[in-house]
Order: C-alpha cells, then sequence, then structure tokens
C-alpha cells in the first residue's frame, strides 16, 4: 500500500521536468512482453539487452544464473537497470525451471529465441500472447533444457554467410520489432492503473540521492 502523504512530501524534493518524463515514460512501459536471460557471462551483453528493454519499454527482466553471476556494466546500461523491475534466480539447483514456473504462472508463454530450429520468423510472430523472450549464453545459446520446455521458437531472417546475431543485436530488433507492433495493436499493452502507482512511488525514490535521510525526517515528523 502506497503512503499518499509520503508520496506527496517526496515529490516536493523532484523536478516537475523530472516528474513529467516518469508519467510519459509509464504511459508507454508494458508487461505483455518480457525478456529472460539464461547464463549470459558478458556484462557488455546483459547490460546492453537491459537497455533496450528501457528504451521499448518492457518492464521487467528475468535473469537465470546457473554457472554464471550477471552484472550489469554501468557504462553500457547507462543506468537502466534503475527503472527496471530485474528478478535473478541463482539461488537453487532449479533456478530455470523456478524462472519458467514463474512466468508461467503469471500467464506467459516461453519463446526461445534462436536460429537453428524450425523457427518462426519475427515479422510472423504473434503479439497478441504474453510472451517471454529468452535469450540463451553467449555462443551455445539457450539451453536444451529451456529448448524443451519453450513454447515456441523465434528467429529473425538472416540472409548472409554468418549464422547467428550477438545477443544484444538480436534482443534489440526483436524487441523494437514486437513493441512497435504491439503499440499499433488493440491489445491492452499498458500497465494497470496500480502498477503505474507502484512504479512511480519507487522511481521517485530512487530519484532522490539523500532519500535515507529524508525518510527519516519524515518519520520524524510523524511521530
Amino acid at each position: 500500500m502506497i503512503d499518499i502523504t509520503f508520496l506527496n512530501y517526496l515529490e516536493d524534493f523532484v523536478s516537475e521536468k523530472r516528474k513529467a518524463t516518469f508519467h510519459r515514460v509509464l504511459e508507454e512501459r508494458t508487461r505483455h512482453f518480457t525478456v529472460v536471460l539464461e547464463d549470459i557471462y558478458q556484462p557488455h551483453n546483459s547490460s546492453a539487452v537491459i537497455r533496450s528493454c528501457d528504451i521499448f519499454g518492457v518492464q521487467d527482466v528475468h535473469v537465470i544464473q546457473n554457472k554464471y553471476s550477471s552484472k550489469v556494466s554501468r557504462h553500457v546500461a547507462k543506468g537502466s537497470q534503475k527503472w527496471l523491475d530485474i528478478k535473478k534466480y541463482n539461488k537453487s539447483a532449479t533456478n530455470t525451471q523456478d524462472c519458467l514456473d514463474a512466468l508461467r504462472k503469471d500467464g506467459y508463454q516461453i519463446i526461445a529465441t534462436t536460429p537453428h530450429n524450425d523457427s518462426c520468423f519475427l515479422h510472423e510472430f504473434d503479439i497478441t500472447k504474453k510472451s517471454a523472450f529468452v535469450f540463451g549464453v553467449e555462443k551455445e545459446g539457450v539451453s536444451e533444457y529451456t529448448m524443451n520446455q519453450a513454447d515456441g521458437f523465434l528467429k529473425i531472417p538472416m540472409v548472409g554467410f554468418t549464422e547467428s546475431l550477438n545477443i544484444s543485436v538480436a534482443a534489440a530488433i526483436i524487441l523494437q520489432d514486437a513493441t512497435t507492433k504491439l503499440r499499433a495493436s488493440n491489445i491492452e499493452w499498458q500497465l494497470t492503473t496500480k502498477e503505474k502507482e507502484v512504479l512511480y512511488f519507487d522511481w521517485v525514490q530512487k530519484s532522490i540521492k539523500s532519500i535515507k535521510k529524508i525518510t527519516e525526517r519524515y518519520q520524524h515528523q510523524e511521530k
């Protein structure tokens, strides 16, 4: 439950321009699509994908860490990670399954991105269903475990000698295409009012450098 009085208090520490930016961005955010990063070990790749998620309005990123501990490069991510909900799966022997189960519980179909299967081409992809796009480890791609559980496969048409794209490039192409079509459709893709309120409250707090001291001052005044 959001403390409206506290939010109003915090808003005094945020510029009108920043608040307007928050509201503008929130109108473009979606959870109709989400992204899964499976064992990405190069920080610049995972960071670039996270940056693309922010740019194209995808709010949630799911990070599976079985072999590698994925880190965010501030230089590459450009602070985008601050505004996204990044959910990590790294605490059990069933990280991948835990992630897939959580996504299915939220109504997502699992779409493995791979150029090596009889996959659906990007321009033919059905955007009407909630979809989680899975991007796999560099070189090897999505794991066989996840491939076996995927509801579908997706690939980007390529006509050159090279068989695959860098993961960050592939993610950017897929997200740009899918979200552009989504916004031009009649699908209810936007966040709910409640989701927007929660994110706005979170973003306001994150934008205040001295948030801890300001929170303590507020709590002291309220006693």
